[in-house]
C-alpha cells in the first residue's frame, strides 16, 4: 500500500503494484523446461506410432494419423494374450495383496502382542531388499513347487507387501478406536469390524497402494523373463521386449513403436484419471 496526496490535502490509498519475484519466474521457467525435456522421448513415440511407416525417420514430416502401423502390430505378435495375461497377474496379485496388507495393518495397528514392535520392523525391512537379490532363492522355491512357467509363479512372491501393510498400518492409527469399541457394543465380530468400518475407510490408503502395486506388475520384466518360457504366459512387458528384439536388424520404429503405446497407454490414461485421487491418497494415508 501506498498513499497519494489530492489537491485538498486528503491522503487516499492505493493498492501498491505485485512485486515481480524473480526467482520464481526462474524456477517456474526451468521446471517446464524440464518437463519439456522429459516429455520429447514419450512425444516421440506417440508421434511415430501413428505416422506412416515412411515417414519415421523424417522428424520434419506431417501427417494425419494412421493405424497401418497398429494394424501390422497386432499381426505379428498375440498382443491380446499378453493383455489377458497382464491383466489376470496384476488383478490377481491387487486382490491378494487388499486382504493380506489389510489384515497385517490392522494387527500392527490395533492388536498388541509380545514382539509386536519387533516383529513389524523386521517386515518392513524387505522393503530394503532389492527384488532382484530374490529371484534365485524365489526360482529355487518355485521349481521345487513346479511351477515355473505358470501365471502363478509369476505372482506369488508379491502377495505379501511391507508397503502397503505400512501404509493401511498408519491410515488405520488415524482412524479413532471408538469407532470400533461402538461396532463391538452392537455385536459386530472381528471380521465384520474390519469389513464394515475399516474397509470403508481404508479407501484412501487402497487407491495410493494400488496405483504402485498395479504399475509395478503391469511393467514388471525380469521376474517374468526368469519364469516363463512359453508364449502363452508371458506378459505384455516380456512381449514387447521379445517384439522389439525381432525387429532389431530391421530397425521398424514404427512398429515397434505403436507396440509401445499398446502396452503404456492403460497406464498413462489410468493416472491421468485417477491423478487427483492418488495426490490426495498420500495426503491422507499418514505417509508425510
Amino acid at each position: 500500500m501506498y498513499n497519494k496526496q489530492t489537491a485538498g490535502g486528503k491522503m487516499l490509498a492505493t493498492k501498491s503494484l505485485p512485486k515481480v519475484h524473480i526467482g520464481k519466474i526462474v524456477c517456474y521457467a526451468l521446471m517446464i523446461t524440464l518437463l519439456f525435456i522429459s516429455m520429447v522421448p514419450l512425444l516421440w513415440v506417440v508421434r511415430t506410432a501413428f505416422i506412416p511407416q515412411e515417414l519415421t525417420l523424417d522428424l520434419t514430416a506431417v501427417s494425419l494419423p494412421v493405424l497401418d502401423n497398429f494394424k501390422r502390430v497386432l499381426q505379428a505378435a498375440p498382443f491380446g494374450k499378453y493383455y489377458g495375461n497382464t491383466l489376470f497377474i496384476v488383478i490377481g496379485v491387487l486382490v491378494i495383496q487388499f486382504v493380506l496388507v489389510t489384515l497385517a495393518g490392522y494387527a500392527f495397528a490395533r492388536i498388541d502382542f509380545y514382539g509386536s514392535k519387533a516383529l513389524f520392523v523386521l517386515f518392513l525391512s524387505q522393503m530394503m531388499i532389492a527384488p532382484e537379490v530374490l529371484i534365485l532363492p524365489n526360482y529355487t522355491l518355485m521349481a521345487k513347487w513346479g511351477l515355473t512357467d505358470t501365471k502363478i509363479g509369476i505372482m506369488l512372491p508379491f502377495f505379501a507387501s511391507a508397503m502397503g501393510t505400512l501404509i493401511v498400518r498408519q491410515t488405520i492409527k488415524t482412524i479413532p478406536y471408538e469407532l470400533e469399541e461402538a461396532a463391538k457394543v452392537d455385536g459386530a465380530s472381528l471380521p465384520q469390524i474390519i469389513w464394515k468400518v475399516y474397509v470403508p475407510l481404508l479407501k484412501p490408503a487402497y487407491i495410493s497402494f494400488g496405483m504402485i502395486s498395479a504399475s509395478f506388475q503391469w511393467n514388471n520384466f525380469l521376474w517374468p523373463l526368469v519364469m516363463t518360457d512359453s508364449v502363452e504366459k508371458r506378459p505384455l512387458s516380456l512381449g514387447l521386449a521379445m517384439f522389439a528384439m525381432s525387429y532389431e536388424t530391421g530397425a521398424q520404429w514404427s512398429d515397434v513403436s505403436a507396440a509401445t503405446v499398446l502396452v503404456c497407454a492403460p497406464l498413462l490414461i489410468l493416472f491421468v484419471v485417477l491423478q487427483k485421487q492418488f495426490i490426495e491418497s498420500f495426503m491422507h494415508s499418514g505417509i508425510k
